[in-house]
């Protein structure tokens, strides 16, 4: 080894080292680099400094940390292996079964053999939910003619998810509803679907008016909806499986606009009706009663919408919204009338609607009765029991064809005393008549206006009990059977249904031309079925009694 020249000799070794820096001479082939005028100053450093060797660069590449992966991924690959294990057991467990989780037209059909689904799919479809939105309806799908081939269906839901992993999965997890096989008659869905629509569609409501915290203010109209019932049947046509996978169908409805989207101009009007309460005053025609219904403003304004008047200067006329007023009467008359009496409600509704029209705040609402049944007690008759119910016995001989000879414990019907109010009760005026006293009532307004003695039937032919009216009005009425002129006569009832005799009101009759019968009878039974009063009072009821008038007939 040659010694270092620098350190030749100790002297030399203590001094420091200088070293003689090169210019940087540039190599002949790159030409020579320039700083860029910008360029940020190099930084000086002081004599002596010592410079930091240049950090060296990691080669290492970054990439997947094996250690900590290959545990998740065999977690994943177990899992799927297991699922696949557990779905390949599945379909061996199931192999002569339809896989778990397998509904068929609303019936859940998973576990079960196809010949079992095809039992239950046959007891348990007789109801498919018709659904508009969030309401709902039950009814046999044959109303709609829509049936189901359960063996087809059953085979289809055998089917499902053999050689499809995906929805295998979804059967063992959730729930799968597969197409049910249907057959539809169209005529028939078509038919009973416009019988019905009334059921499904809602009818629009008008713009209307409130009264909130005593003041009124307009409300806003509420659009109706309408079936569509050709295209709930294209929807039937087109793929009635689908329509029906989970045993409902869906209408296909439109909507409708109200015809009056703005109750404003009616404001002013509301304000004077809803001043008061409103009264509904139920009437009852047989016995004479009247109750009344009282509803305050705040109730009754609820009802109140507007309607198209052309007549009118605004165009438009204040009514009452007719699905409100129905369920208030039908809970009303369910609460109040007994299980004998019942009030015809659409004819109800009309009567509130006539009578807010009209601007008024009473509507009077009319009473009607159901048919009786009677068990037959020993020892009576037609003759007896039609008496003492107050029906002509003709008439309950033809409301109990073929009943001949009565006994004991038989049940027969009574004809309701509607039969024999043919016009709309008059319910402020009332006539009574007293068989047995011989004399006749009538009041006005719940007072007796005038008191009179009559004459009634004989006993073969008499005066009959019962809720009659009068019916029509003749000046002179001509009896043929007795050949009698019979002055101001006013029909009451019918003895024979369907015949065209009539019992009344009269004046002392006539005979052969000027004869004048029964003036000093009065008072007795003379007549042949008839009430006669004298002449100057049958005229003064002739002209009070207008047809409507309600006669109370008593024994």
């Amino acid at each position: 080894m040659s010694p270092n020249r620098y350190s030749s000799s100790p002297a030399q070794r203590t001094q420091p080292v200088r070293v003689r820096q090169r210019a940087a001479v540039p190599h002949p082939m790159m030409p020579p680099q320039r700083r860029p005028a910008n360029a940020a100053p190099r930084p000086q450093v002081s004599p002596g400094a010592r410079r930091l060797p240049p950090r060296a660069r990691s080669t290492r590449k970054q990439g997947i940390n094996w250690w900590i992966a290959a545990p998740v991924i065999g977690v994943v690959v177990m899992m799927i292996a297991t699922i696949g294990a557990a779905l390949l057991g599945l379909l061996l467990v199931y192999a002569g079964g339809i896989l778990p989780g397998v509904h068929a037209a609303g019936v859940a059909v998973g576990g079960m053999s196809q010949a079992e689904a095809v039992t239950a799919l046959e007891s348990q479809w007789d109801t498919i939910t018709i659904r508009d939105g969030e309401r709902t309806w039950a009814f046999n799908p044959g109303m709609f003619g829509i049936t189901l081939d359960a063996q087809a269906t059953a085979k289809v839901a055998y089917d499902q998810g053999r050689g499809q992993f995906s929805t295998a999965l979804r059967g063992i997890f959730g729930q799968v509803d597969v197409p049910p096989v249907i057959h539809v008659d169209e005529s028939t869905a078509e038919a009973n679907l416009r019988e019905f629509a009334g059921t499904f569609e809602q009818a629009p409501v008008n713009a209307g008016v409130r009264l909130v915290a005593g003041r009124v203010e307009a409300t806003e109209p509420i659009n109706g909806r309408v079936l569509d019932v050709s295209a709930t049947v294209a929807q039937l046509r087109q793929d009635a499986g689908a329509t029906l996978a989970k045993g409902e169908l869906t209408l296909v409805m439109q909507t409708v606009s109200p015809t009056v989207t703005d109750a404003t101009p009616m404001v002013e009007a509301a304000s004077r009706l809803l001043a008061n309460p409103f009264d509904v005053r139920i009437y009852d025609p047989v016995t004479g009663d009247s109750v009344y219904w009282s509803l305050p403003p705040e109730q009754w304004s609820a009802w109140l919408t507007a309607d198209s008047a052309p007549d009118s200067p605004t165009g438009l006329a204040l009514t009452a919204s007719p699905a409100p007023v129905y369920d208030y009467l039908t809970a009303q008359a369910s609460a109040v009338l007994d299980a004998s009496r019942y009030i015809h409600t659409d004819e109800a509704v009309e009567a509130v609607q006539a009578a807010v029209s009209a601007g008024q705040t009473s509507a009077m609402v009319r009473v009607y009765h159901h048919d009786a049944q009677h068990t037959v007690q020993a020892g009576e008759t037609i003759i007896s029991i039609a008496w003492n119910y107050g029906v002509p016995y003709p008439w309950l001989q033809a409301s109990n064809p073929g009943v001949g000879s009565l006994y004991p414990g038989q049940q027969i019907t009574i004809p309701s005393a509607d039969n024999f109010l043919d016009y709309e009760p008059v319910p402020d005026k009332r006539i009574v008549v007293s068989i047995s006293q011989q004399h006749v009532w009538v009041y006005e307004n719940g007072a007796v206006k005038w008191d009179w003695v009559a004459s009634t039937g004989i006993n073969d032919s008499p005066t009959w009990p019962g809720i009659y009216q009068i019916i029509s009005h003749e000046p002179n009425a001509y009896a043929g059977n007795w050949n009698l002129w019979m002055p101001y006569f006013m029909g009451v009832y019918r003895p024979i249904p369907g015949a065209d005799f009539t019992n009344g009101f009269h004046g002392f009759p006539t005979r052969g031309g000027g004869q004048i019968l029964w003036t000093s009878n009065l008072g007795s039974k003379v007549t042949y079925g008839c009430i006669m009063l004298s002449d100057t009072n049958v005229a003064q009821l002739y002209n009070w009694a207008e047809n409507g008038v309600v006669v109370e007939i008593r024994a």
